[in-house]
């Protein structure tokens, strides 16, 4: 993908669905019992994969590509029926991770795997609670990665406390919990995204949050929801950094989710001296959503660390492009989790930074980056990574001169249209 600096973007979009919205709508409308309907679903190669895995565990389901609507028809918790052979769940780390907690509770064995990439992908983080729940799932290879192979087991509840803040290890204990013989909660070192909890109590589960601890308890009756799932925060986020960065920019970005524990981006821009303004407020499906207006505007360099890091870990590669256009120092910390994505994305993001000339040093959790103000056009390598593929492709339009981007087609996995919404706006 070839492209090259832009003066100002302007326009309108609508940014593609919610991943971790349509993921867990998909799989708790299976586990529901009767109809699920789910507007606005987005139909990526991730959830592709999460549809095709309840498909063959014996869901019907039916999806619209050309309207984004799916319809699900739930059997209820035991309602699925052991697959006829492995279950792929492609590059998705989602898909694999909250699937083994439904599947750690089933009355048969699974097999779990995925991609090159997926299948290095740590493992470890949720194999060591569900077996402490009494899971008989293992690593097929020994390496704490998938192939993972899921035995029937009778599972217990437990109260967990994590070591790391993350939304796929909390959502797979407490969707394992749903099977289990007593009540089981999770804490977290801070709160990671809300979606699981906030969506289970919309389909009639018995779950509570208090501060950092999520509690279920088991066998509930899920009933068939309608679900309209809002636009993706993380798509949105490399329209909003682009239209702060890019020179006479103005973007509205319309039906925009802006659940607290996923906008961490959204106050990271203000306190980077940026004025985004909300509007049309509203609640879809128990989540908050609005419309932003971005206009350009000088940003100033800011320390993201602690609390804030679970509520936008995927948005650090384009928070690093802003960086490298703010004035002064910026400082990403307790990120190392980074490490453990699509790639290792501290190493990727300050590897084509510096190739496009930005003052950027990596670090064990994260990196620093001193901003110059300008970014020049380079030959970069996406790493197979989509986060990694967008956020240079908004350093492009930003930077002098042209840019090259290999293997830029792996948008598919999370925003297939990305290229064609980006440069609609340069018209």
């Amino acid at each position: 993908m070839v492209l090259k600096s832009v003066n100002k973007l302007k326009g309108q979009l609508k940014v593609p669905a919610d991943k971790s919205i349509s993921h867990r709508s998909v799989m708790f409308g299976s586990l529901a019992e009767g109809h699920t309907e789910i507007s606005d679903c987005l139909l990526s190669a991730d959830c592709m994969s999460t549809i095709s895995c309840f498909k063959k565990l014996g869901i019907e389901i039916n999806v619209d590509k050309e309207k984004g609507h799916v319809d699900v028809y739930g059997k209820g918790l035991h309602g699925l029926t052991s697959p006829s052979g492995i279950l792929d769940t492609g590059n998705s780390g989602t898909t694999t991770r909250l699937i083994s907690g439904i599947l750690s509770g089933q009355s048969f064995s699974s097999t779990l795997s995925g991609d090159e990439s997926l299948n290095t992908r740590p493992m470890k983080r949720i194999i060591t609670p569900l077996s402490m729940m009494g899971a008989d799932i293992k690593s097929k290879n020994g390496n704490d990665c998938a192939p993972l192979i899921i035995n029937p087991s009778k599972l217990k509840g437990i109260a967990y406390t994590s070591p790391l803040s993350s939304a796929q290890v909390k959502s797979a204990i407490i969707l394992a919990g749903l099977y289990a013989d007593g009540e089981t909660s999770v804490t977290e070192p801070y709160l990671s995204r809300n979606h699981t909890e906030l969506m289970l109590k919309g389909f009639g589960a018995e779950i509570t949050s208090e501060n950092k601890t999520a509690t279920i308890k088991p066998e509930p009756k899920l009933v068939g929801q309608n679900i309209t799932v809002p636009g993706d925060i993380s798509s949105a986020a490399y329209f909003i950094a682009a239209g702060l960065i890019i020179p006479g920019s103005e973007i509205l970005i319309k039906n925009v989710g802006i659940n607290e524990t996923r906008a961490g981006i959204l106050r990271v821009c203000e306190n980077m001296g940026a004025e985004i303004v909300y509007l049309d407020p509203k609640n879809i499906s128990g989540e908050p959503v609005c419309d932003l207006f971005i206009k350009s505007q000088p940003l100033k360099g800011s320390v993201i660390e602690g609390e804030i890091i679970p509520a936008l870990i995927d948005e650090i590669p384009i928070i690093a492009v802003m960086a490298a256009f703010a004035e002064g120092q910026t400082i990403i910390k307790d990120a190392a989790d980074l490490k453990a994505k699509e790639s290792d994305r501290i190493y990727t993001t300050v590897t084509n930074l510096k190739k496009m000339g930005a003052d950027i040093t990596a670090t064990d959790d994260g990196m620093i980056i001193n901003g110059t103000g300008a970014l020049k056009g380079a030959a970069l390598d996406s790493f197979a990574d989509h986060r990694i593929a967008m956020s240079m492709a908004v350093a492009a339009l930003a930077a002098e001169g042209t840019t090259d981007i290999e293997n830029a087609d792996c948008v598919n996995i999370s925003y297939p249209n990305f290229y064609k919404d980006l440069l609609s706006l340069t018209k």
